[in-house]
This record gives structure tokens, C-alpha cells and sequence, in this order.
């Protein structure tokens, strides 16, 4: 032990009491709470609430936000790479293929959220790996300048049939978050053979291939195309502002497939080193506080905690679903990652 007597000039002994207390000072600092928490979900959205949840509970939030064009596929190769050595402790997910593929992996671990017990069974693993937080939808949107009522399309197959291409279409690559998830969705609905006849459609159709649905919704909002598919939280964004645009939830004939609705996930990453503080952040995620937050902002179109959903931006409406479950479109998510890179990456 080291004695302050051993050194006889005051000065020293200042001195040295000085550098004993920053030493002190500088690991109280490092043993401060934290949680790493990877995000796809736009920071626009994800900051507030982090920075919200950091002020409540004292524990400090490093996050990693993923770029447009790279939604949530960068976020999954990086927690492939650290899997010996994990960096992250949340995965908050703005869809669910990815979840399911690192689960299947086994990069998650179980984590039954206290929360969760309120989330209607169909946005919570079974197996505790992964809980659904809110959920969007996948929609067409057409601007009204360009494009009259009788010609609006209502199916994404009106997207490939020629009666826009002169007007232009805009689609993000089908390769990231929820465009890829969707793209497993059709494969998973129509097949494999009629999903790529679709796919080699949209791609030499001529349409505007975009880094995102951001994207897409700006072109159609701006008049550079006259619809396209995205988000319903980008189509929000761009109603708030003014734009003149119609919402069309496609594919709601009898005989039709449906809407594809896509849950967001929060899951606990395997091995992580914030265990603890990792369980708190995503209890958090997954409160009503937050589902309701996120709904108020616009990033929600409906909410996964049981009881009645009226959006901001498209009201309370009942809507025909695709009947997949997040399981189903999953299996399919590789197979039609492959081909649609043989399509669209040239």
C-alpha cells in the first residue's frame, strides 16, 4: 500500500494525492452503466427515445445507426463479424427478417420481457428470441399531379404491367430492410418461379432502382416519378408535409394477396456484454410509453400492444394482410437475396 508518509516534501505528497484522485475519479467515471444498442430504425425516430431512456434510467446509450442504403443489412453483417466477440447488446430492428436470420444463426438469446407478456402472441417469439415493438406497412404511393383517381394502380403488379413506365416508377433495391423483407414476403406467397418473373419485370422495365424508400418517396413527391413503393412512415412524412400524394394499401381485391405488414423486433444479442442494462433498454423499447411515442411521430402505422389503432396518417381502417408469418417469409429470405443480387447488381 502506498504511504503519503514515505514521501517527506509537502509538494510530493500534493502531488501524488492529486494523481491518486484522478485515478479514482477516472474509474468511477469508466464503471458509469452503459448499453451498446445497434438500430435500423431511422434516427430521426430512435435518437429521442434513447436519449430519453439514457435520462430515466441513468445508464449511458451508445447507439449504432445504420445508412439508407445499407437498411439494416450492414447492421446484421456487423454483429455476424463481432459473433466471437460481441460488441452490441440490443438489435432494435425496424423489420423482422434479419432478426429471425441471426436467431437462426444463433446470435440472440432468450429474453422474456416483463412487457412482452402485453404484445399480442403473434409479434413475440414463442421462444423469447425476439419481441415485436410496432410495425409499418408496405404501401404504393402515387403523386396526384400526375396520375388521375380512375388510373391510380392498386396492386405492385400494376408497378410492372407498362402503364407508368412512361411516368416513371421508383422502387429501393430489394436488397435491404423492409424492401428485402418484402421481397421474401413474394417469394414466400407467389413462389419462386413467379417472384423472379416479377423481379426481371421490374428490372428491365425501366423503373428508377433507388438506394431507399426515402428515396422513392421524394421522387414521387417531387414529380421525378408518378408512383412508387415505400414505407407507410415515409408516405407519413411526406403527407405531413403537404405533398401531393395518394396512400394505396395494394393488393386488396378478393382473389388478391394483401398488404404486407412488417413488425419491428428487439432482441438481446448472445454473449453480450451489458447483459443486464440490455434487458432494461429493451423493457423500454417495448413499453406502451414508447409504442405510442413512436406512433405519435409517425414511424408506427400499427401498434403490436392489444387494443384499437387509428394512425395519424391513415386513420383507423381495416386492411386485407398477407397471411405470412414472419417464420415463413424468413425461410425464403436467402433464397431471394440471391437471385435478386444475379438481377440487380450488375
Amino acid at each position: 500500500m502506498l504511504r503519503l508518509s514515505w514521501f517527506p516534501d509537502l509538494a510530493i505528497r500534493s502531488y501524488i494525492l492529486f494523481l491518486l484522485i484522478l485515478v479514482l475519479l477516472s474509474c468511477t467515471a469508466t464503471s458509469s452503466p452503459e448499453v451498446v444498442v445497434y438500430t435500423s430504425v431511422d434516427q430521426v425516430f430512435s435518437e429521442p427515445i434513447l436519449k430519453e431512456f439514457a435520462k430515466e434510467t441513468g445508464i449511458k446509450v451508445l447507439p449504432v445507426y445504420d445508412v439508407e442504403s445499407a437498411k439494416t443489412t450492414g447492421l446484421f453483417y456487423r454483429i455476424m463479424a463481432e459473433s466471437s466477440h460481441p460488441r452490441a447488446d440490443v438489435f432494435w430492428n425496424g423489420e423482422f427478417a434479419q432478426t429471425l436470420l441471426l436467431k437462426k444463426k444463433g446470435l440472440l438469446d432468450v429474453y422474456h420481457s416483463p412487457e412482452a407478456m402485453e404484445i399480442s402472441s403473434i409479434y413475440r417469439d414463442r421462444d423469447g428470441y425476439w419481441t415485436s415493438f410496432s410495425a409499418r406497412a408496405r404501401v404504393i404511393i402515387v403523386n396526384t399531379d400526375l396520375v388521375s383517381t380512375p388510373d391510380f394502380p392498386t396492386s405492385i403488379f400494376d408497378l410492372i404491367n407498362g402503364r407508368f413506365n412512361s411516368m416513371g416508377v421508383a422502387v429501393a433495391y430489394p436488397l435491404f430492410g423492409t424492401s428485402a423483407t418484402h421481397a421474401a414476403a413474394i417469394y414466400t406467397a407467389l413462389g419462386r418461379p413467379k417472384a423472379r418473373e416479377f423481379f426481371r419485370y421490374l428490372a428491365s422495365s425501366g423503373a428508377y432502382i433507388v438506394s431507399g424508400n426515402s428515396v422513392v418517396r421524394d421522387m414521387v413527391a417531387s414529380g421525378k416519378a408518378a408512383v412508387g413503393l415505400t414505407d407507410t412512415d415515409d408516405a407519413c412524412a411526406a403527407i405531413l408535409k403537404g405533398a401531393h400524394i395518394k396512400v394505396i394499401f395494394p393488393d386488396q381485391g378478393r382473389e388478391q394477396m394483401g398488404t404486407l405488414i412488417i413488425p419491428g423486433t428487439v432482441s438481446l444479442i448472445a454473449r453480450c456484454p451489458h447483459p443486464e442494462n440490455a434487458k432494461k433498454l429493451i423493457d423500454y423499447l417495448l413499453s406502451k410509453k414508447v409504442e405510442e411515442r413512436l406512433f405519435q411521430m409517425g414511424w408506427s402505422y400499427e401498434r403490436v400492444h392489444r387494443g384499437k389503432s387509428r394512425n395519424r396518417c391513415f386513420g383507423a381502417r381495416q386492411i386485407k394482410k398477407m397471411q405470412l408469418t414472419p417464420e415463413q417469409v424468413c425461410e425464403h429470405l436467402e433464397e431471394a437475396m440471391s437471385e435478386l443480387k444475379e438481377i440487380f447488381v450488375r
